[in-house]
């Protein structure tokens, strides 16, 4: 194995991919690309040279942009990146922005000058933004000026942050970075980037809340498309994409902006993401298809039956916690459509287990997209019959390399094939049905979350003696965060104390990682050795 022609001055991207002998391996049959690929074009100036410069590629802040518009504003953003701020081939940008236009305008813009983009979620905390700027040795961040402050913070932490540039995320789009951008031309002679050049890192935090980076080529970007999105959706151009997903979860990225974009149809972006305004923007752009967890879906359903019309919607794709038979059977009673339930990965970039439209069943992932193999293994490896529970492993055109950790490279890669920390069982017909995530990982309205890293924070408070954190069951959310806390002394428990606890998690970590439920107890159940039985957890305080 080995790598094509970079086109990156600044190697830190490649120098730091995993040795070749702790890859998964690589099935790219019929993903067959140029040496020399540069997404950020593929999906702007090919887009427009194929006839679709007057069709509508973006919706959001109250207007349509055509795929002309937005080519003209990712060249005028990287020619500010190149001239203005000094940006080389291969250096790493972070961007850090709710889902609208000019964050994608951004992302598209820092590829075609070369750079590595670092997607990152705006409900993020300082000290979180900061082990991501360490690890990828970030410089240079693009920030939507209302979203600051915390990547300031973070910038002060850190030696290596030396530049936060911010941009204008509404429809003024005055500030600093617009600013720049307008003065310069609408040509621009993107970066000869190579197909393995890395384009994208895509953190995840594992079950320890330590983030870790996995490293997308330029190809890699377009694979995700010419393979599920054109296999499995039949993206066509009147299609246009909605959904809840963070940009910076690749799950957002690929069905928000990569799939519409490499197939000429439209994305309306959401920056307030909560069921009703989904709902809301469904029926005004008649969007036909949908990425969201079932949580909102549950919610959908419900808005349904108060007179909503969700009829434009042919495509309702489920992924980020497993989908309820219930839920998919509801669905298909009031719409008379499936509902795509799938499976991807951060490691994997997207979905690689999915329904389809004339496959799906409740309760069922389904079946690989073509180009990926799947199997269910033992502790040793080996392949589980039908019927029986075990690892997830995988394998097909992409594939985990996480950047400069060779020994989580270990875990998630063994033999060729990528483990994803989830438990599935096979049917006989070939059909794949989740069992459990096997990780520790918290999955909480798709959110994944490490139960390690907020007992940390749930310990940084002074009422804090001990605590466990594991997740529970919940209607709408699938799970929730729930942490057994034993006070110190001259604490009460009660709801202020709740309150406090749940206040102090938020403002330490990203929101969304706080525990729901808090169980006062006078002591945790431990083993011999020390170590807290979680399983006990579970029985009654």
């Amino acid at each position: 194995m080995q790598l094509g022609p970079t086109g990156h001055s600044d190697t830190f991207c490649r120098d730091n991919l995993p040795p070749f002998e702790l890859w998964p391996e690589l099935n790219l049959a019929g993903f067959d690309y140029p040496e020399w690929l540069n997404a950020g074009v593929e999906l702007t100036d090919a887009m427009v040279a194929r006839g679709f410069g007057d069709h509508t590629a973006l919706i959001g802040d109250g207007r349509h942009r055509t795929y002309k518009e937005l080519a003209d504003w990712t060249s005028r953003i990287a020619h500010a990146l190149v001239e203005h701020y000094g940006v080389k081939p291969g250096n790493r940008v972070l961007i850090r922005s709710a889902n609208n236009p000019a964050m994608v305008a951004c992302w598209l813009a820092a590829m075609k000058a070369g750079a590595v983009v670092v997607n990152t979620m705006p409900m993020l905390r300082a000290g979180e933004l900061a082990k991501i700027i360490a690890k990828a040795e970030v410089t240079l961040a693009l920030c939507d000026g209302r979203l600051k402050e915390e990547l300031v913070v973070a910038a002060k932490e850190g030696a290596l942050l030396d530049r936060v540039v911010c941009f204008d995320g509404t429809a003024n789009h005055d500030a600093e970075l617009d600013r720049v951008a307008l003065s310069k031309p609408v040509r621009f002679e993107a970066v000869r980037t190579g197909r393995d050049d890395v384009a994208l890192l895509g953190f995840t935090s594992g079950t320890t809340g330590e983030p870790k980076a996995t490293a997308h080529f330029h190809r890699d970007l377009l694979i995700i498309a010419d393979g599920y999105a054109k296999e499995v959706l039949g993206v066509v151009p009147e299609d246009v994409f909605v959904g809840t997903p963070p940009l910076a979860f690749t799950f957002g990225l690929g069905g928000l902006v990569v799939f519409p974009l490499r197939f000429g149809a439209s994305a309306a972006l959401l920056e307030n993401v909560s069921p009703p305004n989904l709902i809301e923007i469904i029926q005004k752009h008649r969007a036909t298809i949908c990425f969201t967890a079932p949580t909102a879906y549950r919610a959908m359903l419900r808005a349904m039956d108060e007179g909503a019309d969700l009829s434009s919607l042919r495509a309702a794709v489920s992924a980020g916690e497993t989908l309820p038979g219930p839920i998919y059977e509801e669905w298909q009673a009031k719409t008379g459509k499936p509902m795509l339930d799938g499976i991807g990965a951060t490691e994997m970039l997207h979905i690689f287990i999915t329904n389809r439209f004339g496959d799906s069943h409740p309760g069922c992932t389904g079946r690989p997209v073509t180009g990926y193999q799947a199997r269910i293994v033992g502790p040793d490896g080996a392949e589980l019959p039908a019927g029986e529970i075990g690892r997830l492993a995988v394998r097909g055109p992409v594939g985990c390399r996480y950047l400069a950790a060779p020994e989580q490279q270990r875990d998630y890669v063994q033999h060729g094939w990528n483990l994803t920390g989830d438990s599935f069982w096979r049917d006989e017909a070939g059909h794949f049905h989740f069992a459990a995530r096997t990780d520790g990982i918290i999955v909480s309205s798709g959110y994944n979350i490490a139960g390690p890293e907020v007992e940390a924070v749930l310990l940084a408070h002074p009422a804090v003696a001990e605590c466990a954190v594991l997740g529970v069951p919940d209607p709408d959310r699938g799970h929730i965060v729930e942490a057994h806390v034993v006070l110190t002394a001259g604490h009460a428990a009660g709801p202020l104390m709740v309150k406090l606890l749940q206040d102090h998690v938020k403002a330490a970590i990203a929101p969304y990682k706080y525990p729901r439920s808090i169980v006062f107890r006078g002591a945790l159940p431990k083993t011999e050795s020390g170590k807290i039985q979680r399983f006990r957890l579970r029985e009654p305080a």
